[in-house]
């Protein structure tokens, strides 16, 4: 099993870290997310209408840490290699939805809490991104998330490689990412890849990230 993560502490009497406490960026983050948003960059052109039809409901969470060392920070885990669906990649922890969950946040906060053991009343809610359609079949609802200190985290590893966070000055600049194309069915795609520290972030966490990125920076939002 993966050590748990310990909490970042700022250097006693040393400098301010980034801006990483600014007063109401949970609040702008909220309001960015609540007018009329563009639709998702998904795979629906990958998939046909009964694909489409029969996604099932599954969802992630998106949180932002904020450390008063490194800045605010993407938290992104890496998926086991025997895993069924998408196995070995770099992914938002979360799954598909139970009958017992409420809605699209119960399942986040729960998957979380299940695959890196993320305390759910640790986790202030923003707000929810579209549904994005998954190829393998999962209709994803993306649930943004803030933390004001880094969490102690210990993965499940029956489930979850490794727990490492991406910088999101880095993550949320649509023009640090890369573009590729994909073949499927006749259909061509643009797909979104970044390469960071030896670790490929692409499909659908990429999509969500520059998705996200596009409406932060349309509301002058830069972190």
């Amino acid at each position: 099993m993966i050590a748990p993560t310990p909490p970042l502490a700022g250097p006693a009497g040393g400098p301010a870290g980034p801006a990483v406490s600014e007063p109401g960026l949970p609040e702008r983050l909220a309001a960015a997310l609540a007018g009329s948003l563009p639709p998702p960059l998904d795979a629906r052109i990958l998939m046909s209408e009964q694909e489409q039809a029969l996604a099932r409901p599954a969802a992630v969470l998106v949180v932002l840490v904020a450390d008063a060392v490194e800045g605010v920070r993407i938290l992104l885990t890496r998926r086991t290699e025997h895993l069924p669906n998408h196995a070995g990649q770099i992914s938002f922890a979360g799954g598909r939805v139970d009958a017992a969950d409420r809605d699209a946040v119960a399942t986040a906060l729960r998957e979380a809490g299940e695959e890196i053991g993320l305390a759910p009343h640790a986790v202030r809610v923003i707000g929810l991104l579209p549904e994005f359609l998954v190829p393998t079949g999962f209709r994803v609802t993306p649930v943004l998330a803030w933390l004001d200190q880094t969490p102690q985290l210990c993965a499940d590893p029956d489930e979850v490689a490794e727990i490492f966070y991406l910088p999101a000055a880095l993550g949320l600049d649509p023009e640090a990412w890369s573009v590729e194309e994909l073949e499927r069915g006749g259909q061509r795609r643009r797909l979104w890849v970044m390469e960071y520290e030896g670790r490929r972030i692409w499909g659908a966490t990429a999509a969500i990230l520059v998705w996200l990125a596009g409406v932060l920076r349309a509301q002058g939002i830069r972190l």
